[in-house]
């Protein structure tokens, strides 16, 4: 018996009447035992919420493991309690007098360099790490042997020893024990290097480890006036010593030293910063299949609505009010929610599990996996808030469909008006799940963004599909039986034009979107970039050698195009005479005073540059120093020409004013610089050069033989061949470009599953329609036909669209925020047509099978 039979024949119950506490029992009751039918219809309403609930979950929960373990292992990752970061000059005596007063010091010194082969024949671009015997302070350094780091790089029989990376061994084709020089020494590789605790500390490493001692780095002569090196002090602090205020005593007791302190809690801020944005993106993507999957909720609840509607008719002809109604079935709803919500939440506790393994073979971070209560609550609290909002609309509908109606077979989904309260509990609910979204965001602006084309992209399908429906409706009469039924089933009562629309066109729009971004930065840094790119990069030129060095690359590449300019570095300390550490500065300018900067003089404007605003100097100014600042920088800083900037160059702080603004080209790589100041300003100061190498197309001019010609020549100069960095930074990009697009895989499958129950709520209404036409004389090819091509003209209707969208989407993104070029990738049209018509087409037809299956004799007695 169902539960409304129960409760017409029990005694005393009264289904219209009960008030407060007892109605909301009496309706949980009702809901119960409406249950125990089992979960049919609702497979793709769980399915949908346990996605979108599982992947937040998933996102948030492995992004808190992999920070817990940086704070967890902050010393470890740091290389002390504090760290003291010096670019280009060693700690003065006392500096280092008062840093030893701390604690136990380490001083680790870092450059890149060439490593060569002992005939010369072969070298490799390596990341130098000079340590003492201190080093390291925490953690544990892994070598492929038990033997101490100080045996590997003591000096014996007059060479220094040194430990590598297993891709140094590669690149150069050694084992341990070979033989290699490193400036104007001779080091012999002693060991791999497996493990480093503190590599975190120094940010993104472009070539592999080679790790040295102190005193073999002083003795190689690389290390000159000017040198591109970067001095770091650890320090283990005393017990009881608080690592935030003797940060803050350093800063105040030597304003002029201009190093940089970070205290263990900040151990790798730019990995973490990298982290939480990705975390927010994917965070922002699973949102979105999330809504995405609400349209299936949607569906499917609509769907169970009109498969109850004699339960409903019984209900209200008992004097079962509307609310009460709503009362009974939003209860399943939300018991239905939690049971989706659940399954998801076991997919994000496991997803730790599953992937500390991997990122510890990425990042060098013990992720000791747990569960993650804030992320899966946050999941949860995500899952609930769409659940119900999407819920309470085709709910809100059932409210007021008279007994009478649901007698005479008219289902619950028609065109019964909606109350505005419900419609406006609904809005609520998505603007509260908006505003949590922006609560937790990082960059609330981007969240913004994301939210609004969101919510935009809901509107705009809508739009389309009424489009759809209005062309439909409005074509011309054609003879084909197939076509004119198709054209027919797009725009009746009932018809499922909007939900395929609407379930398809997110998913494949931000497939698009993503796809057309990821072809642009691959054309752009790989043939465009690539084209315009100098060939190579020459850094630590000294300023003695600088004649020699164009000599000899005239003769190595007399075809060659050589520019070498000074440089320094240099970090802004202070924008208008305010401490730039105290200012509230917006995201696409923060980099810029984040950490140091190359610098250069030129008494003339540089190349790749243009003035946008004020004047250059003369080319014999003697006055107060001037700098030129990069205009799109200095926007973004919130600078205007007259503004003062001061700079600490070598441990001095030098305040200028700002001169002009230039446009610089970036995307050449070309040598440019956000500050170019006026000669008189570094005058006397001790620096080293840079150049490029540039050779013309077609340029029969061996590449490898500059390079070994330039590193046997000027030992101490760092030579980096462009194709190489670029190679390097395809890698990584490809690397995100993979986490991305299983990213957006999610909410195309969302898509999938929302399409999927669109069409399997319209089964109802397709079987009585075939019925009724095989009656008149319909055959069976003539159906399949008529839904295939129905499906066809939605498929590619939603594919143009999402083209459209994604291609606009994609522009933006590209063209205005990244300022690079713009491309539309026709495969990528091509492929999303192909994906859409496969997807309407093939569960279209996998769902009509069972419709032109029926007999029509039962379905005949119910008309």
């Amino acid at each position: 018996m169902s539960a409304v039979g129960e409760a017409a024949a029990a005694p005393g119950t009264h289904v219209g009447r009960p008030v407060g506490l007892n109605r909301w029992r009496l309706a949980l009751r009702f809901a119960i035992r409406e249950m125990r039918g089992g979960l049919k219809g609702f497979y793709i309403f769980l399915a949908c919420i346990a996605l979108g609930v599982g992947a937040i979950g998933a996102v948030n929960s492995v992004s808190a493991m992999m920070n817990d373990g940086i704070e967890r292992e902050g010393r470890a990752i740091l290389g002390g309690d504090l760290r003291f970061e010096l670019e280009q000059r060693p700690a003065s005596a006392e500096e280092r007098a008062y840093l030893d007063g701390l604690g136990d010091v380490t001083e680790v010194v870092e450059l890149r360099s060439m490593v060569r082969l002992a005939d010369g024949s072969d070298q490799s671009l390596a990341e130098v790490k000079a340590v003492d015997g201190a080093y390291p302070l925490y953690g544990t350094l892994d070598l492929d042997s038990d033997r101490p780091l100080g045996d590997h790089l003591a000096e014996r029989n007059g060479r220094f020893g040194a430990v590598a990376a297993e891709e140094l061994y590669e690149r150069l084709g050694l084992k341990p024990g070979a033989v290699v020089r490193l400036g104007s020494i001779e080091l012999e590789l002693r060991g791999v290097l497996e493990r480093e605790p503190d590599v975190l500390s120094g940010g993104f490493n472009f070539a592999p480890r080679l790790m040295i001692s102190s005193e073999a780095l002083q003795a190689s002569g690389l290390v000159q006036p000017g040198s591109l090196v970067e001095y770091a002090y650890k320090v283990r602090l005393r017990a009881g010593g608080d690592a935030d205020r003797i940060a803050e005593i350093a800063g105040e007791r030597f304003p002029e030293a201009g190093w940089s302190v970070r205290s263990y809690e900040r151990a790798a801020p730019s990995l973490q910063r990298n982290i939480e944005r990705f975390s927010q993106f994917l965070t922002l993507v699973g949102l979105t299949a999330l809504i995405v999957g609400g349209v299936g909720i949607a569906n499917a609840v609509n769907a169970y609505l009109d498969s109850k509607r004699m339960v409903i008719a019984t209900f209200k002809s008992l004097g079962a009010g509307g609310s009460f109604v709503v009362g009974v079935y939003l209860l399943q709803v939300m018991v239905l929610a939690a049971i989706g919500i659940a399954i998801g939440l076991v997919l994000a506790a496991v997803a730790p599990f599953g992937t500390a393994r991997f990122l510890e073979s990425v990042i060098p971070v013990a992720a000791e996996a747990t569960v993650y209560p804030g992320a899966l609550a946050l999941a949860a609290l995500f899952g609930l808030l769409t659940a119900l909002a999407f819920a309470l609309l085709p709910l809100g509908r059932t409210r007021d469909v008279a007994a009478t109606a649901l007698f005479r077979e008219t289902g619950t989904s028609g065109g019964y008006r909606m109350r505005w309260g419900y419609l406006a509990a609904g809005l609520g609910l998505a603007l509260v799940v908006a505003a949590l979204a922006l609560t937790i965001a990082s960059d609330r602006r981007v969240a913004l963004i994301f939210l609004a084309a969101t919510a935009a992209a809901f509107l705009i399908l809508r739009v389309v599909a009424w489009g759809i429906q209005a062309l439909a409706r409005r074509a011309p009469h054609v003879a084909s039986t197939p076509l004119r039924l198709a054209i027919g089933n797009i725009h009746r009562p009932g018809a499922l034009t909007s939900s395929i629309v609407l379930s398809l066109g997110l998913g494949l729009t931000l497939l698009v979107t993503i796809a057309i971004i990821d072809y642009d930065l691959r054309h752009e840094i790989g043939t465009s970039i690539a084209a315009r790119a100098p060939n190579f990069f020459f850094v630590d030129i000294q300023g003695s050698e600088v004649d020699a060095f164009e000599n000899e690359v005239a003769q190595l590449a007399p075809d060659g195009d050589l520019d070498a300019v000074p440089m320094l570095r240099g970090r802004i300390t202070k924008l208008n005479g305010e401490d730039v550490a105290t200012m509230e500065v917006p995201p696409e300018g923060a980099w810029v005073l984040r950490g140091d900067r190359g610098v250069t003089y030129s008494a003339t404007v540089p190349e790749n540059s243009t003035l946008t605003a004020g004047e250059w100097w003369p080319e014999d100014y003697s006055g107060e120093p001037l700098v030129s600042f990069s205009d799109e920088e200095g926007r973004a800083l919130g600078l205007k020409v007259g503004d003062t900037v001061s700079v600490n160059v070598l441990g001095r702080e030098v305040t200028t004013r700002i001169a002009n603004f230039r446009a610089v080209e970036w995307e050449s790589l070309s040598i440019n610089f956000v500050m170019v100041f006026s000669p008189n300003t570094f005058a006397g100061a001790p620096h080293a050069w840079l150049a490029t190498l540039s050779l013309p197309d077609g340029s029969a001019t061996d590449e490898k033989a500059i390079l070994n010609g330039i590193t046997n020549a000027f030992p101490a100069v760092t030579t980096v061949r462009v194709k190489d960095a670029l190679d390097a930074v395809n890698g990584l990009i490809a690397q995100l470009a993979l986490a991305i697009r299983a990213a957006a895989a999610v909410a195309l499958v969302a898509s999938v599953l929302v399409l999927s129950g669109a069409l399997a709520a319209g089964t109802r209404g397709r079987i009585h329609d075939a019925v009724v036409l095989k009656t008149l004389g319909a055959t069976r090819m003539t159906l399949i036909r008529a839904y295939t091509t129905e499906y066809m003209l939605l498929g590619a209707a939603t594919a143009v669209f999402a083209i459209a969208a994604g291609a606009l989407s994609a522009w933006f993104v590209v063209a205005q925020i990244m300022q690079l070029p713009y491309r539309f990738d026709w495969t990528v049209a091509l492929t999303t047509l192909v994906i859409s018509l496969v997807l309407t087409v093939g569960f279209g037809l996998a769902g009509t099978w069972r419709v032109l299956g029926q007999k029509a004799a039962p379905v005949l007695r119910e008309l």
